[in-house]
């Protein structure tokens, strides 16, 4: 069959430019669910372009603080601009895109299947994509196609131009040749029409449990900007970096800690965070950091709270660096193996490095039996909460770019405070700003001082709720 021209198509949606309106308004429930998935990812205060904008349904629904349009129709267009005075419109095709500006998110929402070349359409958004730009394409299943043929054969939806069943794997592919990289993928969506009852069961729930999943009509791929090639030279200083260390009752760990983090990047600034210590593990941490403070830049502060993840907090709201590191002060993970964490993060690896203890083989006594089941267990739980693979979600060791904190800082109501070992607080953060996460293996130690600060089972029950608090957060809103 032969493909429809540009002139076609525009022509198509000129003629049903003021039936849209009506027409989305009767389906509206469907075309909210995208906007309202597509906004849970997207930060109040970035720019906005979306590609294909009809008009300007999504572009007003969705989070953003500047917020743009491009069509190729020019009705569609003119109504856009009387319906949405505050949002920017253009007529232009999406295969020419002539604007002066680069966006933090580019969405293209179910337009790839009427484009005659969509590899053409995705290499115009290096022209408005910057490094840290992310692009999210919406679009119908596969698997649906019978039925939405089905349905526009009796009337049920509007008939539509032929289309590109394009798979994930087909959209992928085409972006990956464009020059983005792919790094997370979901779909969503059993009844495309509010039925009070069934619809929120089938749609909330069903549809996002594993395996009915990859059944859901919508599908949503997201990407971003392959990071180009950059030598570890280039890297040794382009970025500072701040390593927190939470310390309680960890008097003799101090002053290994210190000696034993190598000086990587610009710059290495260490701030201590003594936490209600029943030792002198404060008294330690002075004395450190006036036998160190001439040859390196320390910080010394005790927390108001508790918990770990108070101890976090408190510390990257003092830190300076470009990047922010932890690191326990237990040193069961080794202050030797920092580097590899800049070097993931600064080459563009990903975006929020995690630590992994579960790769390579344990010291002996490193882990308790029981803790290494749970942490398995909780492995598996929060790889599906978080749509892609994550192995040990409690190895102390996570970075970040202090920018991205502090947008995460700033809505953490979102998620609650109620994490007392600040690791979910970050993962989860880390998954709302649609970062991409990369685990990276390190060789677990021994404890060589002290006992563990983790109650296997009083904390495990905290673990347990959080997870569930987490899941509706995030799979089930």
């Amino acid at each position: 069959m032969t493909p429809y021209s540009n002139r076609e198509i525009k022509e198509y949606w000129d003629n049903f430019s003021e039936k849209w309106i009506k027409y989305r308004r009767r389906r509206s429930y469907y075309w909210n669910s995208i906007s309202k998935y597509c906004s849970y990812f997207i930060h109040p205060d970035c720019s906005i372009l979306e590609v294909g904008c009809g008009q300007g349904d999504l572009l007003d629904s969705i989070n953003g603080k500047e917020k743009t349009g491009i069509d190729f129709s020019p009705k569609m267009i003119e109504i856009a601009r009387r319906r949405f005075p505050h949002i920017h419109f253009h007529e232009m095709a999406a295969e020419d895109i002539k604007l002066h500006k680069k966006y933090d998110v580019i969405i293209l929402s179910n337009i790839i299947g009427v484009l005659p070349d969509v590899e053409s359409v995705f290499l115009q958004l290096a022209k408005v994509s910057h490094e840290k730009t992310r692009i999210i394409v919406t679009y119908y299943n596969r698997m649906w196609e019978p039925f939405i043929r089905f349905a526009e054969t009796i009337g049920v939806k509007r008939k539509s131009p032929r289309q590109n069943w394009l798979s994930s794997s087909d959209i992928q592919n085409l972006l990956y040749l464009s020059g983005f990289e792919t790094y997370k993928e979901n779909r969503s969506m059993f009844l495309p029409y509010h039925i009070p009852v069934l619809s929120p069961f089938f749609n909330r729930f069903l549809s996002r449990l594993p395996l009915l999943n990859r059944m859901g009509l919508n599908q949503f791929v997201f990407a971003r900007p392959t990071p180009p090639s950059i030598s570890l030279n280039e890297l040794d200083n382009r970025y500072s970096t701040t390593v927190v260390i939470p310390a309680r009752n960890e008097t003799r760990n101090i002053e290994d800690a210190i000696v034993r983090i190598p000086m990587f990047g610009k710059e290495v600034e260490i701030i201590f965070v003594e936490g209600n210590s029943t030792d002198d593990t404060w008294h330690a941490i002075q004395k450190a950091h006036e036998k160190y403070k001439s040859s390196h830049n320390i910080k010394i502060m005790q927390q108001d709270g508790k918990g770990k993840g108070d101890a976090v907090r408190k510390g990257f709201a003092a830190a300076t660096g470009d990047i922010l590191m932890i690191l326990d002060a237990d040193l069961t993970v080794p202050p030797e193996d920092l580097p590899k964490f800049y070097n993931a993060i600064t080459s563009g690896k990903g975006e929020f490095i995690n630590g992994v203890r579960l790769v390579y083989p344990m010291e002996k006594n490193a882990m308790r039996p029981l803790n290494t089941i749970g942490n398995h267990f909780f492995s598996k739980f929060f790889s599906y909460i978080l749509e892609r693979p994550i192995k040990d979600t409690l190895c102390g060791t996570k970075v970040m770019f202090r920018s991205d904190y502090e947008k995460l800082a700033a809505n953490r109501k979102f998620f609650g405070e109620f994490d007392p070992f600040g690791d979910f607080d970050l993962l989860f953060g880390a998954y709302k700003l649609n970062l991409k996460i990369i685990d990276l293996p390190i060789r677990y130690r021994e404890r060589k001082y002290g006992d563990t600060n983790i109650s296997r089972f009083k904390h495990g029950v905290i673990l347990l709720r959080m997870a569930a608090f987490a899941t509706f957060k995030i799979k089930f809103w």
